[in-house]
């Protein structure tokens, strides 16, 4: 049985958030950390909204999405029901659907490009915010994949930490999906080097506070390795159809 079936019931929300947190204190206190620091963001991609809201219910704030459109009908359906989210936008994001999240949204993990830095910037400018953002990182190189190659990292930072409506919180990156989640160890090992290095240049306008790592089959060892966000699906809502 791999990680991602671990414990896992398919009917039981509340039971497999419960089975989550378990499961994050032990990987924090093994790797000496402690279990508060990391956030839990449920992936919503898919879920009806009585399932996000059971997921709410049972103590999970933070909440993420992949799609755009999804992530707005979902925003406008919690919020009719009076319940109360933080919503981040984790997958690949494109320069002109900026505009329709940039005033919901509580952070976007998926800074790519220039292209989208400076829109995003003209936006959050636009709304009179300052955005959250991390930058997505493609440590595995897997051209199926998004993200800033390793050795094109710090340049980027240093371009985006520029823009004034713009605050870069930490990077994120995407594993390989392997059987066994000590394969994927080398991904968030290297990441954590590169947050490292990041924060000991202490650029302006650059705060190195997330390591986002780290999804269903393989966040334990994530948090390992020094994750404190992790993206968790299908094992709180089970198998999606």
């Amino acid at each position: 049985m791999n990680n991602i079936t671990h414990s896992m019931n398919q009917n039981n929300i509340r039971e497999n958030i419960d089975n989550i947190r378990m499961r994050v204190e032990k990987a924090a206190l093994k790797a000496g950390r402690k279990p508060e620091e990391i956030k839990i963001i449920a992936v919503t991609k898919n879920i009806a909204p009585d399932k996000i809201i059971e997921a709410i219910d049972a103590g999970i704030v933070d909440l993420g999405e992949n799609r755009v459109q999804e992530l707005q009908d979902k925003i406008n359906t919690i919020n009719a029901l009076k319940k109360n989210a933080n919503w981040h936008m984790i997958g690949h994001l494109q320069r002109n659907k900026v505009k329709y999240l940039i005033d919901s949204v509580d952070m976007i993990h998926s800074l790519d490009s220039i292209e989208l830095a400076t829109e995003t910037d003209k936006r959050a400018q636009k709304a009179n915010r300052i955005i959250d953002v991390l930058v997505q990182v493609n440590i595995a190189g897997e051209k199926s994949k998004f993200g800033i190659y390793e050795d094109r990292v710090m340049d980027f930072v240093k371009k985006v930490s520029k823009c004034k409506n713009i605050k870069v919180k930490g990077l994120m990156t995407i594993a390989p999906l392997v059987q066994d989640p000590e394969d994927a160890r080398f991904v968030f090992k290297q990441l954590r080097k590169i947050f490292i290095d990041i924060s000991r240049e202490n650029i302006d306008n650059i705060d190195m506070d997330y390591l986002s790592m780290g999804m269903s089959n393989d966040f334990e060892v994530a948090i390992e390795e020094g994750a404190n966000i992790v993206r968790i699906g299908t094992a709180i809502f089970g198998k999606r159809y």
